[in-house]
């Protein structure tokens, strides 16, 4: 047995919002590791076949309610060790750029759960934040070599949307809670996460529905050149898993690659690996979010010992193949309009 797998063996987890795209690995990762989960989901956005294999096994206790509704946060943090807090309104840029109403709801969330699991007296909760919650201003430059490091949102601070600000409120709530109340407590921020069970309101997943419906023109948001550092989900949720391990005082931490891609570049390779012939259309007028996000992982790498494994070439494509082999056109065709700026 593995120094992780003995660290999580017979240990209950709470993974919010696990039925998502990151929730969902999160939950077959902490079991391959011995945890036993507890998911709390409304399926808002996230899909009951994402954890239905584990469902009647004994070692998942799935809840489908709202932890926002009386009571149910409470009664879901009995005899927790870990909570991995990954409920959230969210979407991708669409979602993010056009409403603000709905993430604002997280800071509802966000305070609820952090209450509750220190009432119960969890050891540690997780939380998942984002590179939302860096200045903009920091990030509107393509001709630099921007590398996010978790020190910038010491002030003065800029946020993404309203989404962003509840991402980094969240962050400094959990930082005061371990300082002021000695609960462990980590915040680790994703960057742009893709790969299979994602869905079509985040830019890789749509650039492939694109390719898959066969479209042409070939829309992209912006001019193209804005900058990802696009993070393979299973490197996501080893790095979320190590944090859950190492880092007790409210830390923020990168979890991102530091590799640099343009939206067109990637634009460009899923129509090569998908063999689709098209014209790409540069959409200015859509939603772009900041010119140049990518994470500086020093950190993560010092701390936890993690760095991404996974480059994007190899990433994309093991999602396209996921992608192709599961998806039905005509349901694709339906709900592919309406994800691009909802959740």
């Amino acid at each position: 047995m593995t120094a992780t797998e003995t660290f999580w063996s017979g240990k209950l987890a709470l993974v919010t919002g696990g039925a998502s795209f990151i929730g969902s690995t999160l939950t077959d990762q902490l079991l391959a590791r011995g945890a036993k989960v507890r998911i709390v989901d409304d399926l808002s956005s996230g899909h009951l076949d994402n954890i239905r294999g584990h469902l009647g096994g004994g070692k998942v206790d799935f809840l489908h309610a709202d932890l926002r509704e009386p009571g149910v946060t409470r009664a879901s943090m009995h005899g927790v060790d870990t909570v991995f807090h990954l409920a959230a309104d969210h979407g991708g840029r669409g979602y993010v750029d056009l409403h603000q109403a709905g993430p604002a709801s997280n800071f509802f969330l966000d305070g609820l759960v952090f209450a509750e699991a220190l009432r119960a007296k969890v050891k540690k909760v997780v939380f998942a934040s984002s590179g939302c919650v860096y200045p903009n201003f920091l990030q509107s430059d393509i001709h630099k070599e921007v590398y996010l490091t978790e020190d910038l949102t010491s002030g003065p601070n800029d946020a993404d949307n309203t989404y962003g600000w509840a991402k980094l409120m969240g962050e400094f709530t959990l930082k005061a809670y371990a300082k002021e109340h000695g609960i462990g407590a980590v915040s680790c921020r994703y960057f742009t996460v893709y790969g299979p069970r994602g869905v079509e309101n985040h830019a890789v997943i749509a650039m492939i529905a694109r390719a898959f419906l066969k479209q042409n023109p070939f829309e992209i948001w912006g001019d193209g050149s804005q900058i990802r550092n696009w993070t393979y989900i299973d490197d996501i949720v080893e790095g979320t898993i190590l944090a859950g391990e190492k880092i007790n005082d409210g830390a923020a931490i990168n979890l991102g690659t530091m590799e640099r891609i343009t939206v067109l570049e990637c634009a460009k390779m899923v129509c090569d690996f998908t063999k689709h012939k098209a014209v790409i259309k540069k959409r200015p007028d859509m939603p772009t979010g900041p010119l140049n996000r990518v994470a500086d992982n020093a950190l993560a790498k010092r701390l936890l010992g993690w760095e991404p494994k996974v480059p994007f070439r190899e990433g994309l494509k093991r999602t396209i193949d996921w992608y192709y082999g599961s998806k039905n056109r005509q349901e694709v065709e339906r709900i592919f309009g309406r994800m691009l700026t909802e959740r």
